[in-house]
């Protein structure tokens, strides 16, 4: 088992050390915050087969058992909210709020909604045959056996452990390889599973970068859920197909807002920007671009200029600072190019626009505003996944709808108006896994609701009661209740032949009328 070491070295961010050990440094401050050691392929099997001895044996146990050790999770997590909340921002340089609003109550709540309707959600679902009343089909959900989790850095405790969850409850075991660029928040989350009651093994961490997600899939696991990029994405895929095992990805988004000239641009303003800021961008559901009416653009624009030039940015353990650091330097990079892109393509940048990175690695990229953004630019046409906000307008409903539809990904949208039914109509136009109305990111704390997205953004779906279906192997079972002669078995004959086809036009048959022509008339 991986254990999170403090060491005196200056090794870079997420690199493997000629001792086989993954440095981990503060975003916010550059200062070395631990090491954690990788993984041998060795390792992730051995892991893969402790969670399978333990998974057996949990399968069988009542939903009250995993239910209790759920809850005692939920309540050890709150107890320590301060901790996670510290050791959060200090791995990934969120802010302190962002890390209890967006990581730590977020867990607290899905845990608890796991553990108390997982049972109701996977109970035996009976079918009605219309064909067949005298048999009896229901599914059951069984659990698949080892979920092979493969997490990212951007909120490295919130995913991985909202899916673990679903997984446990399901019955399942859980296998989390997080990402090499924060591994240390997983090892204290399976340790507080631990202490909550969960059978060792059951929730196991393996650790390294892309090879050992790689040596993961390989492993013997049962499902894969994958969380990152779209290129990684298509290879995770690729990999468990070979392996015929179920695989649900979530690849990021492009994610569009639409705001109508009868929009409060008060409230619009202040969520947008939220939305596009918070966890410095860096959130596969961030607002990466708004079409804004061109009646109302002027204004909109002047309200989020304002509120962009108002947040603070700064060493994110502070709870005064509203926009932290950036977690990757890979990811400033990809900023930079994009922002340099647009200014080479004759963007404005109304506000911000300055990158820094010290000598110690500490990472900042202001909050930055945009406008006369095109569609060829990259900012407007690839995931940024940093504090960037691109306003174009639109003249049309009809064409603010396909400027959203112009792309790539299709993991939210963001509809603002003061007329619901107008949102309830765009909505049913918009390639999206997640249409919001008036508001903006959140729904990914509502563990009721599916999570996933259409296109690039991703296939399949976690959260919610299709993701504990999804967690699960269904089963039909059919039961016989009256016994009659069918026409269908040996020996063949015309009679059965003509029996058969009467039957079934009577039965599908168009109205009474339809039905007794087919019933009584000739064949």
């Amino acid at each position: 088992m991986a254990e999170a070491i403090a060491v005196p070295q200056t090794s870079a961010q997420g690199t493997v050390t000629p001792e086989g050990t993954l440095s981990v440094r503060e975003p916010g401050s550059g200062k070395l915050l631990g090491e954690v050691r990788v993984s041998s392929p060795a390792d992730v099997r051995h892991t893969v087969q402790q969670a399978r001895a333990a998974q057996s044996e949990w399968a069988r146990k009542p939903f009250a058992a995993r239910r209790a050790v759920l809850l005692r999770f939920k309540e050890l997590l709150l107890e320590r909210a301060g901790e996670f909340c510290d050791h959060l921002t200090r791995e990934n340089g969120k802010t302190r709020n962002e890390s209890l609003f967006m990581e730590v109550l977020p867990v607290a709540d899905a845990v608890h909604w796991y553990a108390t309707h997982a049972e109701k959600a996977l109970a035996d679902e009976r079918i009605p045959l219309h064909l067949f009343p005298h048999k009896k089909s229901y599914l059951r959900f069984y659990p698949r056996g080892v979920i092979g989790i493969i997490s990212p850095w951007n909120y490295p405790f919130s995913i991985p452990t909202g899916d673990a969850a679903a997984a446990l409850m399901a019955g399942n075991a859980v296998v989390v390889k997080p990402s090499e660029f924060t591994p240390i928040i997983l090892e204290k989350t399976r340790a507080l599973f631990e202490e909550a009651g969960l059978p060792r093994g059951l929730f196991g961490v393996v650790q390294g970068k892309g090879d050992v997600g790689a040596e993961l899939i390989r492993s013997g696991v049962n499902m894969i859920v994958f969380t990152g990029s779209v290129a990684t994405g298509r290879r995770v895929n690729v990999a468990a197909a070979e392996q015929m095992i179920h695989c649900v990805l979530e690849l990021g988004g492009k994610d569009p807002a639409i705001v109508l000239p009868d929009a409060d641009l008060d409230a619009a303003a202040k969520k947008i920007s939220w939305g596009a800021f918070a966890n410095s961008g860096q959130t596969c559901a961030s607002v990466e671009r708004v079409y804004v009416h061109e009646s109302v653009v002027k204004p909109f624009t002047e309200k989020v200029v304002a509120l962009a030039r108002k947040l603070r940015q700064g060493e994110p353990n502070q709870y005064d600072v509203d926009v932290g650091a950036m977690t990757t330097q890979m990811q400033v990079d990809i900023v930079r190019r994009h922002l340099e892109d647009a200014r080479q393509r004759g963007a404005k940048i109304l506000t911000g626009g300055e990158i820094q990175v010290t000598p110690d690695g500490a990472r900042f990229v202001q909050p930055t505003v945009l406008t006369d953004t095109t569609p060829e630019m990259a900012i407007v046409r690839e995931e940024t996944f940093g504090p960037m906000l691109p306003i174009m307008t639109y003249r049309t409903e009809e064409e603010a709808v396909r400027l959203a539809n112009d792309s790539t990904y299709g993991l939210s949208a963001y509809v603002f108006t003061r007329d619901r039914s107008k949102a309830e109509r765009i909505a049913n136009q918009l390639a999206a896994g997640t249409v919001m109305h008036n508001d903006t990111l959140y729904t990914h704390a509502a563990p009721e609701t599916p999570w996933g997205g259409v296109k690039s953004s991703g296939l399949g779906r976690v959260h919610g009661k299709h993701g504990l279906h999804d967690f699960c192997e269904v089963r039909h079972v059919n039961l016989e209740r009256l016994s009659f002669p069918a026409f269908w078995y040996y020996p063949y004959s015309k009679r059965a032949w003509s029996i058969g086809l009467r039957v079934y036009r009577t039965v599908l048959g168009r109205g009474i009328t339809g039905r007794l022509k087919a019933l009584f008339g000739k064949q």
